[in-house]
């Protein structure tokens, strides 16, 4: 079943079991409690582990807040700029080691997070009680949980410092940083035993073996491995647990969530009008409400509109079907599901983006049945965050296979089944258009935009393809400005707070 986080009760066992009393200490748990009276049944550890879960809490990097990260890239502006980890200054070139938001927020939490995790893994044994088949699935879950923030951690700031086990002492947590292919390394040791030891099941709130496999697959593609990517999809692929959700809308609504095919990890919370878990909410808060006045935290680009073809298949440039007056008529229906387009009203009346800077609004993630928002009920709304899903596999898949191989059946085939999904029914990719590796690939990357459209990834797709640089200096602000996006900023500067705290920790070139 789901596993409903209690966020405000489990955020105190989390403060427990990492400890807090000294800054140096925020990377290093104290073992407050568990002497003589914890670690020593199955509800302990079930209490642990959920407390390893919760982790993964609305405001981080984890939850409902990473598809500002889109903001990053060309998804979207961040219109509150200084909520939203200063998104909207640092893509005009203002990042540097003392900028606050997105890069302390970035350091501390994942930090924080592994320190739960080495916790658990370092006590977990002493519960003799449960047999060891069964603590052993339980590391697989924190270890896995593990790779995804590692992951994460290397591809914000390339090197970083790996924790393999929880430092001692302060002095032994003020250590150099470790060689990115080192820390990918140690990644992927602790998801093949997240493989090896997690059931073959769907997805229902804890890792799974797919979960795992699924992260590998990402990582073994950011690491331009392309035969060993496209293998291990295909395993996954042919596994058969997972497979298209026949509603796109609702993979991202909580009604659609719950034994979704298509979910393969995501962050998992419950409305506590519905049971006895809290979360943060998150239709209020991502996309926006006229009826309170925040209008919305990520102004989708025109630009991100503009990529979507029209119901032929065809770009906008190319179809006889596009309507310039009335751009939200014959297009891919993926546009309807992500953005909400200036022909649809709220449901007291007003004009979608009417209050957004790019007068468009997010709609993935929102769930305007829940309407009207207000301020008393962010707590009540419960989507779940989507970390992976089946249909990126199949996008991993096609971009592996044909960059291993070049364009085959299988690719095409790939593509064509998240294409003409249930309510998508998008014509197939155009085998003579896209006839080339160099065509396929470029076609391919269009795909991963429409379909993770303001997800988090388009960010971190931009920085490993290395077309960043190129791309987001295209795009201005709704003030005019120009994006900014230097060789430097493919990696970010870690906090000057952290380079004073270690003098080992080295910052990254440019900064």
């Amino acid at each position: 079943m789901k596993r409903f986080i209690h966020y405000t009760l489990i955020t105190c066992l989390v403060l427990i079991l990492c400890g807090g009393c000294a800054r140096e200490l925020d990377k290093d748990p104290l073992d407050a409690i568990s002497s003589g009276s914890f670690w020593k049944t199955d509800a302990d550890i079930q209490m642990a582990l959920a407390g390893c879960y919760a982790t993964l809490y609305p405001l981080s990097p984890y939850g409902w807040a990473r598809p500002y990260l889109d903001a990053l890239a060309d998804g979207g502006y961040s219109q509150w700029g200084s909520y939203n980890w200063n998104i909207t200054t640092i893509v005009t070139g203002d990042l540097n080691p003392t900028t606050g938001g997105l890069s302390p927020t970035i350091f501390s939490v994942s930090y924080r997070a592994i320190a739960t995790y080495n916790y658990f893994l370092a006590n977990i044994d002493q519960v003799e009680a449960v047999e060891s088949s069964i603590r052993e699935s339980y590391k697989a879950e924190v270890q896995f949980l593990r790779a995804l923030v590692y992951f994460d951690l290397v591809n914000f700031y390339g090197d970083v410092i790996l924790y393999k086990t929880a430092p001692a002492t302060p002095d032994e947590a003020k250590v150099k940083q470790s060689p990115k292919a080192e820390v990918l390394a140690f990644i992927k040791e602790d998801l093949d035993y997240a493989i090896d030891k997690l059931p073959n099941i769907s997805y229902g709130g804890h890792a799974v073996r797919g979960s795992a496999q699924g992260l590998k697959v990402r990582v073994l593609l950011y690491e331009e491995k392309w035969p060993e990517a496209a293998q291990l999809a295909k395993q996954i692929i042919d596994g058969g647990v997972f497979h298209l959700a026949e509603d796109y809308e609702k993979i991202f609504l909580a009604s659609g969530q719950t034994n979704n095919p298509e979910i393969m990890f995501s962050t998992v919370y419950l409305s506590p009008t519905l049971s006895q878990a809290t979360a943060e909410g998150s239709n209020a808060n991502r996309g926006g409400d006229q009826e309170f006045g925040w209008g919305s935290h990520i102004c989708p680009y025109w630009d991100l509109v503009d990529a979507y073809e029209c119901t032929d298949g065809k770009s906008i440039a190319a179809s006889p079907l596009y309507d310039e007056d009335q751009p939200w008529l014959n297009r891919d229906p993926r546009l309807r599901y992500t953005i909400r387009m200036p022909n649809v009203t709220w449901p007291a009346g007003e004009p979608a983006g009417a209050l957004s800077l790019t007068g468009i609004n997010m709609q993935k993630y929102v769930d305007l049945s829940r309407a009207p928002f207000s301020y008393s009920k962010q707590d009540q709304y419960d989507e779940d965050y989507v970390h992976l899903r089946y249909a990126d596999i199949l996008l991993m898949y096609a971009e592996a296979r044909n960059e291993a191989n070049g364009p085959d059946a299988s690719v095409y085939d790939a593509l064509d089944l998240i294409r003409g999904r249930t309510g998508v029914n998008m014509p197939p990719v155009d085998r003579v258009a896209y006839s080339t590796k160099e065509t396929l690939r470029d076609y391919i990357r269009h795909e991963r935009r429409i379909e993770l459209a303001l997800e988090g990834q388009r960010y971190f797709d931009l920085k490993r393809w290395h077309i960043a640089h190129i791309v987001l200096p295209q795009l201005k602000t709704p003030g005019g400005v120009s994006l900014v996006f230097e060789e430097k900023h493919y990696l970010l500067p870690f906090p000057q707070g952290e380079i004073d705290m270690n003098p080992n920790l080295e910052q990254n070139p440019g900064y």
